[in-house]
């Protein structure tokens, strides 16, 4: 029997990244929860290069200005104008000439009187004058950093550990579970004002490191239990087989086949280091003086709240709350896309 041969194409099957990102495409909500983060992550570049919200701490607008759906106060509008009015001649102002001198220069010098300034913006001001949106903008800026940095501290602290531990096991196992029950057995929000009280510096850094230094269990868990279940697996045998060292076999062999949990750790670390940016600035151990986030911007809110004034504390929680939710659909999304289970 005589005939040509058959021939069979071959289909590389699709990966596990691949057939997530089928999932994820196939998900409305995961997409659309994306895009409001990438959103959020184009506002940060823009403000970190200058682009936007640069000259935020202008002062633009009187004090505590109303956004301009509400229209002007009526009590800042009228003692504006009282303050513009001119004196009399007959009045007797025995600051007179030094208060024209010093017009006099500030009109040299090109600096905005308090009469010029906008007595509505269209989210408000605060206190200073500062306009509300590039605020929010920046305070935005500072948070979001936060998380991603302290966050990716965690992961990486915790990936580590988890691998040594789980690879090696026995007394270096033992050694490292020691240390985690030691981390979690003290509340975290106790640990973290314990890591801050200690440091005794306000700054960017010091957040990261109090978060970093204080998130890094869960992923220690999760990636411990990977690299037990990874470590007798054949692939990894072949590799001991061909002499490969500990350390390539955990980073080069292993790592890549538990890669997605640490990212799906890494997504649910930076929304509670958002929220606990938050409240370390909020209780006085955040960002320092000059630094605005939207913790402080929530601390500043609350003796804001008093007087009526609203908007600051309407839009720094707004735009939290936009994007630790996003960011809690996308990972909870990211987590159904990458279980195998789901095939």
């Amino acid at each position: 029997m005589s005939g040509n041969p058959v021939t069979l194409d071959h289909v590389a099957s699709p990966g596990l990244w691949a057939l997530a990102w089928r999932r994820l495409r196939a998900d409305k909500v995961a997409m659309g929860s994306l895009a409001v983060v990438a959103a959020f992550l184009l506002m940060l570049v823009l403000s970190a290069s200058g682009l936007v919200a640069a000259d935020w701490e202008d002062e633009v607008a009187v004090n505590y200005a109303p956004p301009t759906f509400m229209g002007p106060d009526p009590a800042l509008a009228a003692a504006s104008a009282r303050a513009a009015q001119p004196v009399p001649d007959n009045a007797f102002d025995p600051l007179a000439p030094e208060l024209r001198e010093l017009r006099a220069q500030l009109d040299k010098q090109g600096v905005t009187a308090q009469r010029e300034r906008r007595a509505t913006l269209p989210f408000g001001a605060d206190k200073w004058g500062h306009d509300i949106i590039k605020k929010t903008i920046k305070g935005g800026e500072t948070s979001i950093v936060v998380g991603l940095v302290a966050a990716l501290v965690a992961v990486a602290l915790g990936t580590l550990f988890g691998a040594v531990s789980g690879f090696y096991g026995g007394r270096v196992d033992d050694l490292f579970n020691w240390f985690y029950s030691v981390f979690t057995s003290i509340p975290s929000i106790l640990m973290i004002l314990t890591v801050a009280a200690v440091l005794q510096q306000k700054g960017v850094l010091t957040i990261v490191l109090i978060l970093g230094l204080t998130g890094w269990t869960g992923p220690y868990r999760l990636i411990r239990a990977e690299y037990i279940k990874h470590k007798a697996r054949e692939y990894v045998m072949a590799a001991d087989a061909i002499g490969a060292s500990s350390w390539r076999k955990m980073f080069a062999h292993i790592f890549p086949n538990v890669s997605h949990v640490a990212l799906v750790q890494m997504s649910i670390l930076v929304v509670g280091f958002i929220k606990a940016e938050v409240i370390l600035s909020f209780l006085g151990f955040g960002v320092p003086v000059g630094v605005v986030s939207w913790g402080s911007m929530l601390n500043e809110a609350q003796n804001e709240l008093i007087l009526g004034k609203w908007w600051q504390l309407t839009a720094a929680a707004s735009a939290m709350a936009l994007l630790v939710t996003a960011f809690s659909l996308f990972t909870d999304a990211l987590r159904d896309a990458l279980d195998p289970k789901l095939k």
